[in-house]
């Protein structure tokens, strides 16, 4: 079963762990609606669908064509992030009246976890770096791509549909883009006499919809691609999240918060936050994106 990190924070008793979690989907769109599926092992090899299975009608007596669907066989292998925060004993001695000095150089390193995720969600390359898992850009499939133009163009409406269509089998759950992008959109809806709705998430923030998607913003999709001529151009990411999409993956226990204890070299003691972590694309129609948003 595939939880999100939010839900998977009500099943653990541990409090400084759910303050970490907490934390983490707080400052992320992306985590806060992301499910996790918890495996054993070091990975997950699973069949990717790549073309559906056909039928047909016959006449009676007609021979039957056998059909079948494709797939490919993907693997996904876990990979360690984290960090480990140390806390002085004697600032934690003489300072507690005024913080928690523990939780809150917790809640600095849980953030640095969540950051890093978030970069790696969109910019991650196992090629380049065979610690990290890919990206979603990675992920998504030639046949999944909306091109703004050859040299690129100004976003529109028009084709940020044409993405939304892209996604089968229901909408996306998120359309997710850069901040840059997302002033473009309200540009764009003032001046078409459009609107974006709003709402607030579960963490009390603000949130945008368009045609009932949400929005969500990644500090990591650059602004500054090159498509052909023009070198200031974006992208926009359109996805459904589940086990027959878009999932993270995850070492049972997910997110753990470790205390490594009193250190040997300084009056000091350590407490390691470490995720076993990984992203699959379970179906090649879950995932699309739009190249070429130029502002």
């Amino acid at each position: 079963m595939a939880l999100t990190l939010t839900e998977a924070s009500k099943l653990s008793n541990d409090t400084l762990l759910a303050g970490v979690i907490e934390t983490i989907v707080q400052e992320s769109p992306v985590l806060q609606r992301l499910p996790f599926i918890e495996i054993t092992g070091n990975g997950l090899t699973y069949n990717r669908e790549n073309a559906a299975a056909t039928a047909a009608f016959y006449d009676v007596g007609d021979d039957w064509a056998e059909d079948t669907p494709t797939f490919s066989q993907k693997t996904a292998a876990l990979k360690i992030l984290g960090g480990d925060a140390d806390v002085d004993n004697f600032l934690k001695t003489t300072r507690s009246n005024i913080q928690d000095l523990e939780a809150a150089v917790v809640q600095l390193k849980s953030r640095a976890v969540q950051t890093l995720f978030d970069e790696t969600f969109i910019t991650g390359d196992s090629t380049s770096d065979p610690n990290a898992f890919d990206a979603i850009d990675r992920l998504c499939d030639a046949g999944q791509v909306v091109s703004m133009g050859t040299n690129g163009a100004a976003l529109d409406f028009d084709h940020l549909d044409e993405l939304i269509d892209k996604v089968r089998g229901g909408k996306p759950e998120m359309l997710l883009m850069s901040r840059r992008t997302r002033r473009s959109m309200n540009v764009l809806a003032r001046t078409t006499g459009g609107f974006l709705e709003a709402d607030r998430d579960a963490f009390g923030n603000m949130i945008q919809f368009y045609d009932g998607i949400p929005i969500g913003l990644n500090d990591y999709i650059s602004d500054a691609k090159t498509v052909g001529t023009s070198a200031d151009c974006s992208t926009v990411y359109a996805m459904q999240f589940g086990e027959g999409g878009l999932a993270g993956l995850t070492a049972p226990g997910g997110l753990t918060v470790e205390r490594v204890g009193s250190l040997e070299t300084k009056d000091a003691s350590r407490i390691r936050v470490k995720w076993y972590a990984s992203v699959a694309l379970f179906n090649t129609i879950k995932l699309a994106k739009l190249t070429g948003v130029r502002v």
